[in-house]
């Protein structure tokens, strides 16, 4: 993966990303820089974390409410996610790196990530299911 030059904004939110556990909407992003005081724009908040995730340093995702949220590209993100509260239940381990490292050998193609995500109703949702 190619290290490309990041602008002080594109930095800031990518050193937000990098301390969060979870991942957050671009609101939140923005939200969050301006209780830190390192406030930007939103729309520049949109487009950084463009930069950013077409450079294989950011990761989105689409929640079943059709909300983005993104996190910093440590590693590969495999999800359960909710359909009726939207909770994700992050998975422990990654049924697809064999197949990620024959599809980088065969079509000669650089991975920077990729997502595995199930949906579903969580025991919560299925219990109030039946209350």
């Amino acid at each position: 993966m190619a290290t490309i030059p990041l602008t002080p904004s594109q930095q800031r939110i990518l050193s937000l990303l990098q301390q969060e556990n979870q991942a957050l909407s671009a609101q939140a992003i923005y939200l969050r820089l301006r209780q830190l005081r390192q406030g930007v724009g939103l729309a520049t908040v949109y487009r950084a974390l463009d930069v950013l995730r077409k450079n294989g340093l950011v990761q989105m995702r689409l929640l079943p409410n059709g909300e983005a949220v993104y996190n910093a590209l440590l590693h590969d993100r495999h999800h359960l996610t909710c359909l009726r509260c939207n909770a994700s239940i992050p998975l422990g381990n990654c049924p697809l790196q064999d197949l990620e490292q024959h599809l980088q050998k065969t079509y000669n193609f650089e991975v920077y990530y990729h997502t595995l995500e199930f949906f579903g109703v969580c025991p919560q949702c299925q219990a109030q299911k039946f209350a």
